[in-house]
């Protein structure tokens, strides 16, 4: 049986154009990731990044990726993007959709664990982008792999859920796909940083 594979580039990409719009005075700002600063959500996508790309490679990875500002480390403006070309490379290996393998001490098939990195690098990437006033566009194909994801993730498991997302916010059926898939993780598409 052939393994169904996702191409990251184009999510990758989009979230290193927002990384490179970042100015030093947002780090500190909020983001829609409730007592989450943009610096901690730096961090965040640089730790997992890693993960995901040594998922991929099928090797263990050093600890998870957590959301603190303070761990930010110095050279992220260069690292981040560099992490993520090395994320979508990655699974771009067939190899890397096969058999099992384990992110943040998850363990289940590669191919679910390369919808989860898809998942994390769009909607991580939406929050970036919203915290700092940055446009961001998601190709709707990726949207809608990252939404049926979300939508069945935790299905008779509600505390899975609740480690991955918030309680679901109601957006309309016939939204944009994006805003349905924001909805489902626990975000308001509407969100706009404090004035």
């Amino acid at each position: 049986m052939e393994t169904k594979t996702l191409d990251l580039t184009r999510a990758t990409t989009e979230v290193a154009r927002v990384v490179a719009g970042v100015r030093d005075d947002q780090l500190t700002a909020p983001t829609p990731d409730e007592g989450t600063s943009v610096a901690g959500l730096l961090e965040h996508l640089v730790g997992l990044t890693l993960a995901f790309r040594l998922a991929a490679e099928k090797q263990p990875a050093p600890g998870g990726a957590s959301f603190s500002a303070e761990d930010l480390a110095p050279d992220w403006r260069e690292r981040l993007p560099a992490q993520l070309d090395a994320l979508a490379e990655a699974w771009r290996d067939p190899a890397a959709w096969e058999g099992t393998t384990e992110a943040g001490g998850v363990r289940m098939p590669a191919g679910a664990m390369g919808v989860v990195a898809l998942d994390e690098v769009v909607v991580h990437g939406w929050d970036l982008a919203v915290a700092t006033g940055q446009p961001y566009s998601v190709d709707p194909a990726d949207a809608r792999v990252c939404l049926d994801f979300a939508s069945d993730f935790g299905r008779g498991d509600p505390e899975a859920r609740r480690g991955m997302y918030g309680p679901v916010v109601p957006v309309p059926d016939d939204a944009p796909v994006l805003d349905r898939l924001l909805g489902q993780t626990g975000r308001d598409p509407a969100w706009t940083p404090p004035a």
